[in-house]
């Protein structure tokens, strides 16, 4: 099974469509696995970056990243986004997978360029206690760029930076 999170309660049908960003990219609907379906805990346009422990990073950046937790997985948004991610209601769509291909392992992201049918709508609410049952930590700062710079020019094989282009300014 995959999902597409929408804030929209009453999709009947996914059209593939191009994505906004990347004009030369066949247009296809979009899908995550549940093992990746966290990072999509947030409103729409929350810029978030999410990291993950792995065994392969260096010990400077395990010490630089990760030194004051346990978490394998750390999501950080801006402080803005609290009161709407407290706030927000999200649609998870549960997707037969038979049209999908993988197309980001790391990600769990996947594409389909036929129309799908979602078997199910599920409302979401509660998103930092879900975060949180999976074992999310989940951190707030003023502004993302110091962290992103700092992700952007480490060893990390396994992060995701989703939605920056809505990131605050430096």
């Amino acid at each position: 099974m995959l999902f597409h999170f929408s804030e929209e309660s009453d999709i009947h049908i996914f059209i593939p469509r191009a994505k906004q960003n990347r004009p030369e990219f066949p247009a296809v609907v979009w899908a995550i696995d549940e093992q990746h379906e966290f990072s999509y805990y947030f409103p729409r346009n929350c810029p978030r970056i999410v990291i993950r422990r792995t065994n392969d990073i260096s010990d400077e950046h395990h010490e630089l990243f990760f030194k004051h937790s346990n978490a394998d997985l750390i999501v950080t948004v801006e402080n803005e986004w609290y009161s709407r991610i407290m706030q927000q209601t999200l649609y998870r769509y549960h997707l037969d997978a038979a049209s999908f291909k993988l197309f980001d392992e790391t990600a769990g992201y996947y594409i389909s360029d036929q129309v799908v049918t979602p078997s199910y709508i599920e409302k979401i609410d509660h998103l930092v206690d879900r975060l949180l049952a999976r074992g999310v930590e989940l951190r707030f700062t003023t502004n993302l760029y110091p962290l992103r710079d700092a992700v952007l020019q480490s060893d990390f094989q396994q992060f995701g930076i989703h939605r920056f282009n809505h990131a605050k300014p430096l």
